[in-house]
């Protein structure tokens, strides 16, 4: 058995991704972009024309861009989408509009403070997933590090803006008419 110089190319190698797991995760973080988009956009609709609605629709056209940008790093991963988990991620944000909001035939304040903080919550998943990628990249020339350090950074923006957003709704969803 020879021995490896530890300054030869193959002890110098970063170990290799294991791109199964890397699609299950990317598959994983596409159904949530696509549950994220597809709830952002039912929150637009159902506080269309208000000052929430006005503050969210820059969030909202972000959310959906980096929807894209994962399809983007998929692709240059040669990572598959799985359908199976895109139409998971639809019908989980579906179902997630069957929860109670203490109000049976209208839209209640309780629904707009529950959309934003799903919201928040995968956004900060989102984010995670910009991280992971780029650690992921100082292995990978296939990740653009500026890139995914665009995303990280949009994404924290996301996160303030949907907090920010949050605590003004805990007044009117809990405010005594």
């Amino acid at each position: 058995m020879t021995e490896q110089r530890a300054d030869s190319p193959d002890a110098q190698r970063a170990p290799a991704t294991d791109m199964s797991l890397l699609g299950i995760y990317l598959n994983d973080h596409l159904a949530g972009a696509t549950a994220g988009t597809a709830r952002v956009r039912y929150l637009l609709r159902s506080c269309g024309g208000s000052p929430l609605a006005d503050a969210l629709a820059p969030v909202a056209a972000e959310i959906a861009d980096d929807r894209t940008s994962l399809l983007h790093f998929m692709r240059r991963l040669d990572v598959p989408v799985r359908r199976y988990k895109v139409y998971a991620g639809r019908a989980a944000e579906q179902v997630g509009r069957l929860k109670s909001n203490g109000s049976l035939v209208r839209r209640s304040p309780l629904s707009t403070l529950w959309e934003l903080e799903a919201l928040a919550l995968g956004v900060e998943g989102k984010l995670a997933g910009w991280e992971t990628l780029r650690d992921l990249a100082a292995a990978d020339e296939r990740l653009d590090r500026r890139q995914l350090d665009e995303l990280i950074e949009r994404a924290r923006r996301q996160h303030a803006t949907l907090e920010a957003l949050r605590h003004k709704q805990v007044e009117v969803a809990f405010r005594q008419a």
